[in-house]
């Protein structure tokens, strides 16, 4: 007879540990009691241990939390054969990319999950989440960084968040999702990536996200990012289009660039690709000095800024990082 499986829960909150309040949900409940009935009723043979952190709303999450999961995860690493982070749905996607890249080389699968509904209310999503998750971190199939969502299975640093309405959160942009039944068969994922050797820890930067909109002004944009942030996000269009007519913006992203301030273009459609070559109202951003960040989701491209950042690394081989795939975060080129 196999010798049961080991998994850690770690929880940090989020939807899935609320209880109603008189300001709505907020954080609450005894998620242990909970994860413990699901697992007597409809788990397998198993060993089970908990970490509840201090429970925060998801929404907020910080680069401190990043490292405290990632630091947890190591710690437990040799005493555990899988780990679930119960985590809320409105970052878990930031985390799940991050804890990715912190992670290299930990050999062991993580998987990530929530719930839209919280444990104890009529419809609630939790239990299924729970059960699904804590399967495929006892599988030993799931290795590397996943999430679970509603019966779906994928790399956790491809996933994105497209509802917080519909029971079905989370989708896979890039990388082919799995309907979980205990083994990847289906699941297509980006190389596993260089990784990264005895990363720093995480720390919080000052990274300015900006959303093109019709009409916004490079004015605005300059009031944006002064004063200067580490690094920019820009969300342009489609394959990276933006208001290449706008007087100035041009100027004023390449006074970033020229300054060693990355600017990152990311799409604002879930599927997309950068290519700055692609419509000639892109080609500003190139001139400009922008990195494309090709296929990355914004979640992957927003904390993989923030872990560059916290590393020892010269700020002109910036770019060069962050275009080499750590985690899987990239589709190479065909």
């Amino acid at each position: 007879m196999p010798t049961p499986a080991r998994i850690l829960f770690i929880c940090t909150g989020g939807t899935i540990a609320m209880v109603a309040g008189p300001d709505g949900f907020d954080t609450g409940g005894d998620v242990r009691a909970e994860v413990s009935a699901v697992l007597a009723l409809r788990g397998g043979p198993a060993e089970i241990d908990f970490i509840e952190f201090d429970l925060v709303d998801s929404s907020n999450i910080t680069p401190e939390h990043w490292q405290l999961m990632a630091d947890q995860l190591w710690a437990h690493h040799d005493r555990f054969d899988g780990f679930v982070v119960l985590h809320g749905t409105n970052t878990l996607a930031h985390s799940a990319s991050a804890v990715s890249y912190a992670l290299a080389g930990f050999g062991k699968p993580v998987v990530f999950t929530g719930s839209q509904i919280p444990f104890g209310i009529p419809g609630s999503d939790a239990p299924d989440n729970v059960q699904g998750a804590f399967e495929a971190a006892s599988s030993g199939a799931a290795a590397g960084v996943t999430v679970y969502f509603d019966g779906d299975l994928m790399p956790g640093v491809r996933a994105t968040k497209i509802s917080a309405i519909d029971m079905h959160g989370f989708v896979s942009p890039h990388a082919d999702v799995v309907d979980w039944n205990g083994s990847l068969e289906g699941m297509t994922r980006s190389p596993a990536g260089e990784g990264w050797v005895n990363p720093r820890p995480y720390g919080r930067h000052d990274v300015a996200v900006i959303t093109a909109a019709p009409g916004m002004s490079a004015e605005r944009f300059r009031a944006m990012t002064d004063p200067a942030p580490d690094a920019v996000i820009y969300r342009a269009y489609g394959a990276g289009e933006g208001p290449s007519d706008e007087a100035g913006l041009e100027e004023a992203i390449n006074a970033l660039t020229g300054n060693g301030i990355p600017v990152v273009v990311v799409s604002q459609c879930v599927i997309a690709h950068i290519d700055f070559a692609k419509y000639a109202a892109a080609g500003f951003l190139r001139r400009a000095g922008a990195l494309g960040a090709e296929d990355m989701t914004f979640e992957a491209a927003y904390s993989k800024l923030h872990f560059l950042l916290s590393q020892e690394i010269d700020r002109a081989d910036l770019g060069k990082w962050f275009l080499t795939n750590i985690a899987g975060e990239l589709t190479p080129a065909a």
